[in-house]
């Protein structure tokens, strides 16, 4: 009996320990430094920045219950880190044993503090205060940051001390290379120095902190209420910054939205991201355009890239790509808002899949309709690209990703506002329609793997939790912002458009909230806004493509050019990646070092194919004129024997009495 309990004994540890193993409170996407006996003393030897780390054992019901605001208060101070890193080490796990017993870790949660350019080897400073709030563990940081010792004062870190007000006045009137953003608050607030700190990973601004105990500044600024800001621009003038609330992330949102202040890039990604460098091609003409709007044209090019480029990597579609597939073009045909060509195109190739019989379809088929080699009279998607609300400042930026994932806003808005919309599809009454579809293709049909397994990991955690079309449409906008903050400050982000929680501020003002001194969103108002973002009264026809061909006979293929189109991750800036200079009058792109390219090509083949299935001109000829013998036989058939039947019918008639 003993050795049967101690037997069950031990199964039962090694499935809790197995447990403990697999179920880690932290993983490698969420904000936090995952530190182990390998990397933490590494890390904090003589480090540039400082460390707040959470010492935490994955058994513990209250590291447990703490984790959230772990991981909230790290992505809230996330562009601290070049100034503060926040950290977690797991002493639940067997790894990690004998390091915890060395820093002295009897306790969970335990934190502590390291200063930067630390070389004592020493164990932190370990914070014991009652009140492990956010805000309040925020405020820590702060002063930690500004208690520094001032000998060892990274040169890196911006000065968070009040500056003096001759510093300020003086900028009155005086030319800059950058503006300078003065926030002037009480001598306890901790807003200023927040709002320094968030702008450290920016550059084109410098940001200064002043109290309103400073007479002298406050009369000559007419400062009559604080927190308030004021913004110096490069020019000499300075004016107050009007922000819809007082609070940091308005203020943090606003100066990261000014023209010409974008994230700091290295040194080759500044080089790989320039505009200006020649060796990335000449960029297309920039288009003006208005953040608060959806263009048409972006979503038109989508589709002509989607249709024309990277659907020919496919040469034929059979079996569950094909489902796929059709599946796709049901939901745009049915919920695209566009205009009557392309809605009736898509609806043409939505019945041409339908009622065609085949198992699998060449890609040449799909092309040939797409391209209406038919002549349909009211059938035609540009093929020139135009992009507008997506355009990058280089070629290697936005474009297509950014397209499509604007188309599929628009469709889940579509769904929300028309539920009648797939019906007899075989997708009606599925909130997760848009989506699923959306999940599947990316999966099946887009070019970057990387990124379809990205969108795979976020479908497989919560997709299976929306109940709705209003949850479906908040889903997508949730996990874009989770793309866009994890793709924040890697070498696909747009200086000029940095990658920024959306809507931003100035779109949406109700859209924040602060609470607890964390910014939280409003949902409701979020859903209210992209309704209304993404419907079809805000798609903008500017710049789409006006011209058309004239109906006429099927027109001969000609041979088609090379086609190199990149993928970087999927994601959309709405102040809004690559995108190719000339594709069919556009299908031009430069080499980008590092990028996946797909490459198309089309071998030039005499006569002409009719949607791709074979038949020539010739053969159209026959076909029709075999239909035109098979109409006059039938009448001729038809005449006859209703000849015949008159006959037979004065025969045989005999008058009854």
């Amino acid at each position: 009996m003993a050795v049967v309990f101690f037997v069950k004994i031990s199964i039962l540890m090694a499935v809790l320990f197995g447990w403990v193993q697999s179920s880690r409170l932290y993983t490698e996407e969420d904000p936090v430094v995952i530190l182990t006996s390998d990397t933490l003393k590494q890390s904090l030897e003589n480090s540039s920045t400082a460390w707040l780390i959470q010492f935490y054992s994955s058994w513990c019901g209250h590291c447990i219950q703490y984790s959230p605001t772990w991981k909230a208060l790290a992505g809230d101070v996330k562009d601290w880190s070049q100034a503060v890193r926040i950290g977690v080490v797991d002493c639940a796990h067997e790894k990690n044993f004998e390091i915890c017993k060395e820093f002295g870790i009897h306790f969970y949660p335990t934190f502590r503090y390291f200063k930067a350019h630390d070389t004592t080897n020493d164990f932190g400073k370990t914070y014991r205060g009652a009140d492990r709030e956010l805000q309040t563990v925020r405020q820590l940081m702060v002063n930690i940051l500004q208690n520094h010792t001032r000998p060892n004062w990274p040169s890196n870190w911006p000065p968070l001390d009040p500056v003096r007000t001759e510093d300020i006045l003086s900028l009155i009137g005086k030319k800059a290379e950058h503006y300078t953003a003065v926030i002037v608050e009480d001598e306890v607030s901790y807003m200023g120095r927040e709002v320094i700190l968030d702008l450290m990973p920016y550059e084109g601004l410098t940001v200064k902190r002043a109290v309103n105990s400073d007479k002298v500044l406050t009369e000559k600024l007419g400062i009559t209420s604080v927190p308030t800001a004021h913004l110096f621009h490069p020019n000499g003038t300075h004016t107050v910054m009007h922000v819809q609330k007082r609070l940091r992330f308005f203020f943090s949102s606003f100066l990261k939205l000014l023209p010409g202040v974008h994230r700091k890039q290295s040194t080759s990604s500044s080089q790989h991201l320039d505009p200006g460098n020649k060796e990335q091609g000449a960029q297309v003409e920039w288009k003006d355009f208005t953040k608060s709007e959806v263009y048409m044209a972006d979503l038109e090019s989508g589709l002509h890239y989607l249709l024309r480029v990277e659907l020919a990597t496919h040469k034929t579609l059979e079996g569950e790509e094909l489902k796929i597939f059709k599946d796709f073009v049901t939901v745009v045909a049915k919920l695209f808002p566009g205009r009557q060509s392309v809605v009736k195109l898509l609806e043409t190739l939505l019945e041409w899949l339908v009622s065609l019989p085949l198992e699998k379809i060449p890609y040449d088929a799909i092309l040939d309709l797409v391209n209406n080699k038919m002549r349909i009279s009211g059938l035609y998607l540009s093929d020139r690209v135009q992009w507008v609300g997506c355009q990058g400042s280089s070629v290697a930026l936005r474009g297509y990703p950014c397209s499509l994932w604007t188309l599929f806003h628009v469709l889940t808005v579509q769904a929300a506002g028309r539920p009648d919309a797939l019906a007899n599809t075989g997708l009606e009454e599925d909130p997760l329609a848009v989506l699923q579809t959306m999940r599947r293709y990316i999966g099946t049909f887009f070019g970057c793997q990387e990124c379809g397994k990205h969108f795979e990991e976020m479908a497989l955690e919560s997709l299976n939790q929306v109940k709705s079309v209003d949850e479906a449409v908040l889903w997508l906008w949730r996990k874009h912002n989770q793309v866009n903050a994890r793709l924040a400050g890697s070498m696909s982000e747009d200086p000029m458009f940095p990658k920024t929680l959306w809507p931003t501020p100035d779109l949406c003002p109700s859209c924040h909230e602060e609470q607890e001194g964390l910014h939280v969103w409003n949902e409701q108002m979020v859903l209210v806004f992209l309704k209304q973002h993404f419907g079809a009264l805000n798609i903008s026809p500017r710049y789409t493509s006006s011209s058309q061909p004239e109906p006429g006979p099927p027109a001969l293929e000609h041979p088609k050019a090379h086609v190199t189109q990149p993928h970087s991750e999927i994601h959309l800036n709405q102040d809004v990646m690559p995108s190719p200079e000339n594709h069919p009058k556009h299908l031009k792109r430069t080499h980008i070092e590092g990028d996946q390219d797909t490459v198309v090509q089309r071998e030039p083949r005499p006569g002409m194919t009719i949607l791709g299935l074979g038949f020539s001109s010739v053969d159209m000829s026959l076909c029709v004129l075999l239909y035109a013998l098979s109409c006059v036989f039938l009448m001729v058939m038809f005449f006859f024997f209703r000849v015949r039947s008159k006959r037979w019918k004065s025969r045989n008639y005999r008058p009854y009495v």
